[in-house]
């Protein structure tokens, strides 16, 4: 079975909202070997809607190194919103979400990325979709911007499962369910 996994950078004060703009003094080789680790595992990406669509502004006409990876990688879009994919290799969930979200990861493949999409990714959470939550917790605090906890009003339990602390000081944080 397929794992749905979800990576977030995020601030010490739980901020995951808008990383371009704070994330970047704290990537380092470090950081990018576990970025390409949890790259590896997978052959599509989930994202929602409002990721999509900043993913799909940039990347088509990117140039850049992961242009490529970005593009022909096999996407779903969960939303309600959306009628028509027009990025590459994209595919819309919608109607029952958790039925085609079971599906999706009772399917041949590898696992599924999550980067970013926050209502997605807390969503997931309370469902019980979620397999793996990784959060790179940099050493920063914003004070304002969206949390990745914000839309979560229940308990839900997590197992860490690994972490390890990078020379720049973030963390890298790997939770799985506790059932």
């Amino acid at each position: 079975m397929r794992k749905i996994i979800s990576s977030l950078f995020v601030s010490a004060d739980g901020v995951a909202e808008a990383p371009e703009t704070w994330h970047f003094p704290y990537f380092n080789d470090e950081m990018g070997a576990a970025i390409g680790a949890a790259m590896a595992t997978s052959d599509a990406m989930l994202l929602g809607r409002v990721q999509y669509e900043q993913f799909a502004a940039h990347w088509p006409t990117s140039d850049d190194e992961f242009a490529d990876f970005m593009n022909n990688q096999k996407k779903y879009v969960v939303t309600n919103t959306l009628t028509e994919a027009t990025w590459n290799n994209t595919e819309i969930i919608t109607g029952d979400v958790r039925s085609g979200l079971e599906a999706l990861k009772a399917s041949e493949g590898a696992d599924i990325a999550i980067t970013g999409s926050l209502t997605l990714v807390q969503s997931l959470l309370r469902d019980g979709l979620l397999d793996q939550l990784q959060l790179f917790v940099h050493p920063v605090v914003l004070g304002k911007g969206a949390r990745w906890f914000d839309k979560l009003d229940d308990t839900v339990e997590l197992k860490l499962s690994s972490a390890e602390t990078f020379t720049t000081g973030v963390i890298n944080q790997i939770y799985a369910p506790a059932k």
